[in-house]
């Protein structure tokens, strides 16, 4: 062998034998970096900008986590999707989490979702019936024989859909039509005349309904407290659209509201889950930036309105916090 060629034989191996040296080092790292998937839900709703604003948070808390945000069909594939550890952190109804963690078929969980851990009590929903002004309905008992959307199927607005129209003594088969779709393709087909009534279940003053509202005549359907009471589960409680909420509503609107909640699973290791919710408390101010229903969330609630376990990373913020004992 000559010098030089001697030469390039060492300088090859000694290369391979960093390359080898430093692959266990590649794996590594990779194995150690941090996933945070937020499930929220569809982009013309509440979770999804609210979700953007808590990647933003989580990113900032945490510089080594590698955060995405994914939208959704919301709460009931936002539960399962965790529970096959698909996500680290979701937003969901108080209702649809009872029903996941009970497994509910009919709500659509085929077992107990028992990975399931709750975070943070959030935000209040209120179901929003509105009406096209041309379409006649003033009351819920105006909506039998209408063309009406009940939001993505399984989604928590349609669980909340089936709630309160049963509790007014109506089912699916009264309506002329029912589509199952979300919020803004709901308020496209009421802007080209092909629906009369959409349920919405969000934060108030949401996109959809803003949209709808500077488009057309609109018409909020008031869900009287009897109503609510015969619906029978104490998620559901009575509630106030705000007078101007949104164009042409002048008045106050009785109606429901219902808690959302942060929720993540028992996979997530307990330092991540406690950094996601000291960041989310210690940055409301950027969540209502990012939509007024974060004006919503309150410290001392955070634990209240669920039976399912808290993570243990979310208990210890409490316990810092003061919130638990």
């Amino acid at each position: 062998m000559t010098q030089s060629s001697l030469a390039l034989h060492r300088r090859t191996l000694v290369l391979g034998a960093l390359t080898g040296a430093t692959l266990p080092f590649s794996r590594l790292a990779l194995a150690q970096q941090k996933f945070i998937n937020v499930l929220t839900g569809g982009q013309s709703g509440v979770y999804y900008p609210m979700g953007v604003a808590l990647s933003q948070i989580y990113s900032k808390a945490m510089p080594d986590a590698k955060v995405t945000v994914q939208s959704t069909k919301a709460s009931a594939e936002n539960l399962n999707l965790l529970q096959a550890g698909r996500g680290e952190i979701a937003f969901t109804l108080a209702d649809a989490l009872s029903a996941a963690w009970k497994g509910d078929k009919e709500a659509g969980f085929a077992a107990p979702l028992k990975k399931l851990r709750a975070v943070a009590g959030i935000y209040a929903n209120y179901i929003q019936i509105v009406a096209s002004g041309d379409s006649g309905i003033k009351t819920m008992a105006d909506l039998k024989g209408k063309r009406i959307s009940v939001g993505a199927p399984k989604s928590g607005t349609e669980l909340n859909a089936r709630a309160i129209l049963k509790a007014a003594g109506l089912t699916y088969a009264d309506f002329a039509k029912v589509e199952y779709l979300p919020f803004g393709e709901s308020v496209e087909l009421m802007k080209n005349r092909q629906l009369d009534v959409t349920l919405q279940s969000a934060g108030l003053g949401v996109s959809s309904i803003r949209d709808l509202a500077t488009a057309v005549k609109i018409v909020v359907v008031a869900v009287p407290a009897d109503i609510v009471a015969k619906v029978g589960d104490a998620a559901y409680q009575p509630a106030i659209i705000p007078a101007n909420t949104y164009e042409g509503q002048s008045a106050d609107v009785a109606t429901v509201a219902i808690r959302n909640f942060l929720v993540s699973h028992s996979g997530v290791p307990d330092d991540e889950v406690y950094l996601m919710t000291k960041s989310m408390f210690e940055n409301l101010p950027s969540l209502v930036a990012a939509h007024n229903a974060a004006k919503g969330i309150q410290l001392a609630s955070a634990m209240q309105g669920t039976s399912v376990t808290f993570h243990p990373g979310a208990e210890k913020y409490y316990r810092e916090a003061g919130v638990l004992k």
